[in-house]
């Protein structure tokens, strides 16, 4: 049986339940929930760069909504606009080449 130690979505031990499964489950405290969080918007965004689906990107996002209810992060949709409006999007494809 494998092992693990990790967020998952809301509805998985239902799942599980439902399956049969064994598992232990507790809730984290907010400072775990962030660093969890953290952990898997890193999974999730690897997932995805390997894969490339839309499946993967939608795990991205979602793990995205997550980190945006968190106080800390709160802003980060007025900051994301603000960088946009200064520098930009990715809209026109521009790659640079050069030497750092």
């Amino acid at each position: 049986m494998p092992s693990y130690n990790k967020l998952v979505r809301d509805k998985i031990p239902e799942i599980l339940d439902k399956k049969g499964v064994v598992y232990e489950k507790r809730i984290a405290g907010q400072e775990e929930y962030k660093a969890e969080l953290i952990k898997k918007l890193s999974e999730e965004a690897a997932e995805f760069a390997e894969k490339g689906d839309v499946e993967e990107l939608a795990d991205v996002l979602e793990v995205i909504e997550s980190l945006k209810t968190l106080p800390e992060y709160a802003q980060v949709q007025e900051i994301r606009l603000q960088k946009r409006e200064e520098r930009g999007g990715f809209d026109k494809r521009v790659i640079l080449k050069g030497e750092k």
